[in-house]
Parts: C-alpha cells; sequence; structure tokens
C-alpha cells in the first residue's frame, strides 16, 4: 500500500532537502543580524518615513522587536511566499506533467483507482512542508538563543504547526489546477502565479482598507507576524484552510475521475 506515496515523497526528498538548507541559511543570516540591526533601529523615524498604509500593510511597527524582525524578514518571505510558492508549483505539476509525458497511462495500467493515485500525490507534498518547518523551527530556536534574543519556544511551535494548513491549501490548489491544466507548464505557472497574486491582494487590502478584496488570500487566515508578537493563534483561520484543502481536493478528485488521458 501507498507506493504511489512512498514513490512520490523520495521523488521530493532531495528538492525539499535544497529548499531547507537554502531557507535555513536565509534564517542563520537574518538571526545574526538582527541583534545589530534592531540596536540602530530608530522606529519613529522608520514610520514617518513610509506612508501609513505601507505601514500598516507590511505591519512595520513591530519591526524593532526579535520577534517582529524575524517574522517579517524571515516567516513572511520565506514561508508565506517562497514555501507557498514551491508547495504549489511542486503540486501542480504532479498530474498535469504524468499526463504530459505518458508516465500516468503506466500507472493506471496497474489495479489502482485514479482517487488513490491522487490522494497518494498529494500526501507526498507534505513531505517539503514537513522537511523544511523542522528545519527553519530548529534553526530559528538556536539561533535566536546563540544571539541571546530568545523567542518563545510555544510561539515558534506554533507558528510553524499553523503553517502547515496553510501550505497543505496551496499544495491542495496546485493538485487542482494539475487535474484540469492541459499542460504542465501551464499548471505549474498558474500555481505560482496564483500564490503571488493573493499574497500582493492581501497586502493592498490592508494598505488600502479594502477587507474584501483581502478575504480570498489564504494569507489573511494566517499571520506569522500576529502570533510571534502578540501570541495570538487565530484557530478559526487554521480551519477555515483546511477546509478549503479539502474541498479543492475532493474537486480535484472528482475532475481526474473524469479526464479524458
Amino acid at each position: 500500500m501507498f507506493e504511489t506515496a512512498r514513490f512520490e515523497a523520495e521523488r521530493r526528498l532531495i528538492g525539499s532537502v535544497v529548499v531547507a538548507i537554502g531557507l535555513s541559511a536565509f534564517a542563520a543570516m537574518i538571526i545574526l543580524i538582527a541583534p545589530g540591526v534592531l540596536e540602530d533601529i530608530d522606529i519613529d523615524a522608520l514610520l514617518e518615513a513610509y506612508p501609513p498604509a505601507l505601514v500598516e500593510a507590511m505591519q512595520l511597527d513591530v519591526i524593532a522587536t526579535i520577534e517582529g524582525f524575524v517574522a517579517l524578514e524571515l516567516y513572511w518571505f520565506g514561508l508565506l511566499i517562497v514555501l507557498g510558492i514551491y508547495v504549489a508549483y511542486s503540486a501542480a505539476g504532479t498530474i498535469a506533467g504524468d499526463i504530459e509525458d505518458g508516465t500516468m497511462d503506466t500507472l493506471l495500467a496497474a489495479p489502482v483507482s485514479r482517487r488513490r493515485v491522487l490522494g497518494e500525490k498529494f500526501l507526498a507534498v507534505l513531505v517539503p512542508i514537513v522537511v523544511v518547518n523542522v528545519a527553519l523551527l530548529v534553526v530559528v530556536y538556536a539561533g535566536t538563543r546563540l544571539v541571546d534574543e530568545p523567542i518563545a519556544a510555544a510561539d515558534l511551535v506554533a507558528v510553524h504547526a499553523f503553517s502547515i494548513p496553510y501550505l497543505l491549501l496551496w499544495a491542495a490548489f496546485g493538485t487542482l489546477v494539475s487535474v484540469f491544466a492541459s499542460r504542465r507548464v501551464v499548471a505549474e505557472g498558474v500555481a505560482a502565479g496564483t500564490v503571488v497574486a493573493t499574497f500582493l491582494a492581501e497586502t493592498v487590502a490592508d494598505g488600502a482598507d479594502l477587507d474584501w478584496i483581502g478575504a480570498v488570500s489564504p494569507t489573511r487566515y494566517y499571520d506569522p507576524v500576529t502570533i510571534l508578537t502578540a501570541s495570538e493563534y487565530d484557530y478559526a483561520g487554521g480551519a477555515v484552510l483546511l477546509v478549503a484543502a479539502a474541498v479543492f481536493v475532493l474537486t480535484a478528485s472528482v475532475q481526474f475521475v473524469r479526464r479524458d488521458i
């Protein structure tokens, strides 16, 4: 059982490790420079230098603390955008890629249902989600203590735990796009582009007081800055992301069963 999931997981392992190393190195750099930068920051002058709408959209008012600095420089960029794009892009290439290169015909020749194939391919996307989260958690926890600027362990665990529904949502969306797209490159482009588009939509909505626009963005329901700076955990937001991910996967399953390959 789960032969497809194991095979796909092994294929994703090297890429996941590479991404984990890259983001961990970036995290280490951010943590090492943080004490010096925080000493030099004049938060009042910084806030006065930017328009209020930009300050609100980018949450710059919290950057003077180690929690805010790491959240904005690492998690806001690394998890929300970089890892979100990687997960969506990776998932988008699964079904569409196998159909395009003919691998799917061989796979479905075995006594296995299409729903199971899709489900196991989706499960394999957990590899980069787990590998990168664990690596970043270890690096940030150890690094902030090394520079004598420790971040609360509970908040660190929470920021990574709540990232899982967010990333599962993008994995599910990538899978959904993959079963509708005619070509792999199209699926990957749509998935990655949507991550960036929704992130920008939420940023613009926050700065322009247009809440209805940001409501469609997954970043509305996962805010690493608030978790690290205010120790506030959005359980309802996590539930919304999980439900949306389930809907995407179920819709993808229905379409994959119907699709002529």
